[in-house]
């Protein structure tokens, strides 16, 4: 027997997985009926007390949808009148049901208008639920007009900001640069929403910047003195120089910190973006060095800046170090989920997999600016004093 708060649980489950199929095939699967249970009368014998409660709820219900009832002709209690089923004749009385009414409200008509332009695209569109749901009206006018902008200039070749609309500033945009892409890809018959969103609106892509500190005074005076740069990765490739020594750092206030060191240059916050280091041709000859925190995701940056760096070491992420600091440590609060790393040496696995099996602690991250100075200092000078390339072998795992 079904109470009313068991069938509205039921349809707020059904809605979670179907409500995207309601929105982009309204009239399909419905009406749908939903049996209430309705018991026999060796059950309501056994029962009465549940069976009068139950009916009573019923009988007291109002709400959207049909409650059909059904007569009953029994033995010993004679003839009853029991709820049998509720039928919900669409989508609207089901969200109705749940108090999803007045998201399901606004998300209908804003589908109906984006299909009227696309009609093959209502399932693609009907991805967008979210959006067509919750969006405020001025959010949503502003993606309507991005959209058809970009469909009348498909090419442009403008930078994002040059858009000449109102509200479309980096601010809007950035945040949504994904639903701006889903939705441009569907008004184009592209359901699978290929490309970037670069790509997929004919926009200019700002150019990607890293930040560099300059460590060598010589190599500073062929920048005319400049020792903290942040400039686009092609503008860096075409420097006419050869560092000795690369230092590259997982957080930003560590390559503030840093002094002169002979020949070296380093390279701080770049995180996962840590490839994109691959497009400078002078920095393969040189001797690389990578120091991060020491948790699951920082010997995972160490890994992906392996795969493009094979000479790259270490520094300051053993064991040891893990240990001495470990009053200062903090939780991570998600782990990598790698569990082979297969370019770190048999040291670093043995602290990766530590790591990942809380076998020191739960889920431990040591972070790099924890490490005292006055250790950590000392520990790179020694590390990156100038060292030529060949002392390094091929294999950091040799």
């Amino acid at each position: 027997m079904k109470l009313p708060d068991e069938v509205r649980a039921w349809l707020a489950r059904r809605y979670q997985t179907q409500h995207r199929d309601w929105l982009a095939a309204p009239a399909s699967g419905w009406p749908l009926s939903i049996p209430l249970g309705t018991p026999t009368e060796a059950a309501t014998l056994r029962q009465p007390d549940a069976v009068r409660a139950w009916a009573d709820s019923w009988r007291h219900w109002r709400g959207a949808g049909e409650l059909r009832w059904t007569e009953r002709r029994w033995k010993v209690l004679g003839s009853q009148q029991l709820p049998e089923a509720l039928v919900l004749h669409g989508p609207d009385q089901a969200a109705a049901w749940i108090g999803e009414q007045e998201r399901w409200g606004r998300a209908v008509p804003r589908h109906a208008l984006l299909t009227a332009r696309r009609p093959d695209a209502a399932r693609t569109l009907a991805a967008l639920y979210a959006v067509l749901a919750d969006y405020d009206e001025a959010d949503f006018q502003r993606l309507l007009d991005l959209a058809a902008w970009l469909a009348e200039h498909p090419r442009s070749g403008l930078y994002p900001r040059q858009i000449p609309l109102p509200g479309i500033d980096s601010k809007w945009l950035e945040p949504r640069r994904g639903v701006v892409g889903e939705l441009v890809a569907a008004l184009r018959g592209d359901a699978g929403g290929g490309g970037n969103f670069y790509e997929l609106c004919g926009l200019r892509r700002p150019p990607s910047t890293i930040r560099m500190r300059v460590l060598d005074a010589g190599l500073r005076a062929r920048l005319g003195g400049i020792d903290d740069v942040s400039a686009p990765v092609e503008t860096l490739a075409r420097l006419d120089w050869q560092p000795s020594t690369v230092l590259i750092v997982e957080n930003l206030q560590t390559g503030l910190a840093l002094h002169d060191l002979p020949g070296a240059v380093a390279f701080m916050g770049l995180g996962y973006g840590v490839d994109v280091l691959a497009a400078l041709p002078w920095i393969a000859p040189a001797a690389c060095c990578y120091w991060g925190d020491i948790d699951t995701h920082g010997y995972a940056i160490l890994h992906r800046a392996r795969t493009m760096l094979p000479q790259l070491r270490s520094l300051l992420m053993d064991r040891e170090t893990l240990l001495r600091f470990l009053p200062l440590c903090t939780t991570e609060k998600s782990q990598c989920a790698a569990t082979d790393l297969s370019t770190l040496t048999a040291a670093e696995t043995d602290v990766y997999h530590a790591l990942r099996g809380h076998t020191l602690g739960q889920s431990l991250r040591l972070e790099q600016e924890r490490i005292g100075w006055d250790v950590a200092w000392p520990r790179l000078c020694e590390a990156l004093r100038p060292i030529p390339p060949t002392e390094f072998p091929a294999d950091p795992r040799a």
